[in-house]
């Protein structure tokens, strides 16, 4: 079906979801934005009934946790949904993130840069969500990270005494925590509002990478049909894993209340952080590791090409390129478990300078 400029409900179209023209030939990689959407909802609405029951003390903290679980009606449940969801959430917007830059959605200058954004607050959502359960990881993660602060030159001290409120991660810490941790997911609900309205006008790319293709269909029912399915697959084998095996991405450590007395051995990030922790643990300067942290999320922003025409020598050229990115991506990932000892310090090295050099190709 193509839809002309002649069509008379090109008009309406323009400016409905539901008449919405969108390029007949994309394909199952350009559902993960509307699931990314559902899964935010789902973070939105667990973590509002989680905070029914939670108290951000630091002599309560983890007990509450304790009694959600317990206690509290399905408490269990909405809290393994919450946890595991935002494992959920990094792994869609992972995939959303490497089909952007994939299908060259970099092109689209507004939409992306709105969507760096999000990524980036979500990290910090995240990190933020990471501490209240005031675990033994949570509290020395909250120390270790919050501490990279101090390497700016003359401020560093003061601000990082300004976000902890005192002189260590304490009661005022995880007040202020949960109040930002509470409070940016609806921040985020507005930005990503603000994403679509770009992404329409702008309009959808295509894996042609063509911008004036004129083979465009009805949104509904074609691709909101599409969107609906695979929604409820990837919500159904979320279910399964939180269910039959909810604590397998949860630190162990971090089932024990939280000692400032006692450091762990082997401190690390949940697994959607351990790349940038790999690239910060790479260099050995406490202020250059933390601009490199900064800047290996950053970059995104400075992806601007132009939109690629189809042309089967550098479709082959882009699909080699990404997928050297994606090896790159996950052995940074794998290394930011391992310890700062030989020989992963030097293929820490090695990789943090192939995945800057990928965004310079």
């Amino acid at each position: 079906m193509s839809l002309r400029k002649t069509h008379p409900l090109i008009s309406i179209a323009n400016n409905s979801l539901y008449n919405l023209p969108a390029p007949s030939n994309i394909t199952n990689m350009w559902n993960f934005g509307s699931i990314l959407g559902l899964c935010l909802i789902l973070q939105i609405i667990t973590g509002v009934f989680l905070a029914m029951h939670y108290s951000p003390n630091i002599f309560l903290a983890f007990d509450c946790l304790s009694h959600i679980i317990r206690d509290a009606p399905f408490g269990w449940l909405v809290r393994l949904l919450h946890a595991n969801g935002a494992s959920l959430f990094f792994v869609l917007m992972y995939t959303h993130i490497g089909r952007g830059l994939f299908f060259n959605r970099v092109s689209i200058k507004m939409t992306w840069r709105i969507g760096v954004l999000i990524f980036l607050l979500s990290i910090l959502v995240a990190f933020l969500g990471y501490v209240l359960p005031w675990g033994q990881i949570s509290f020395w993660g909250a120390t270790v990270i919050t501490n990279l602060v101090s390497a700016i030159p003359y401020l560093g001290t003061t601000v990082v005494e300004w976000v902890w409120g005192g002189f260590s991660v304490n009661n005022s810490t995880l007040i202020r925590f949960f109040s930002l941790h509470y409070l940016m997911p609806f921040i985020i609900s507005m930005l990503v509002i603000i994403h679509l309205i770009f992404l329409h006008e702008e309009k959808s790319n295509n894996p042609l990478g063509l911008s004036n293709i004129r083979d465009k269909i009805f949104f509904f029912p074609y691709f909101s049909r599409k969107d609906i399915s695979r929604a409820v697959l990837i919500l159904f084998l979320f279910l399964i894993i939180s269910l039959q095996y909810p604590y397998l991405l949860m630190d162990p450590d971090n089932f024990t209340p939280a000692n400032p007395i006692v450091t762990p051995t082997h401190i690390q990030p949940e697994w959607y952080f351990l790349f940038a922790y790999a690239i910060l643990r790479a260099i050995p300067n406490k202020l250059g590791g933390v601009i490199m942290l900064v800047i290996s999320i950053l970059i995104m922003f400075t992806r601007n090409l132009k939109t690629i025409k189809f042309h089967f020598s550098k479709i082959s050229y882009k699909t080699q390129t990404f997928w050297w990115f994606t090896i790159i991506f996950f052995i940074l990932t794998w290394l930011g478990i391992k310890p700062v000892e030989r020989p992963f310090v030097k293929i820490r090295i090695c990789f943090t300078f192939f995945y800057f050099l990928w965004f310079f190709f």
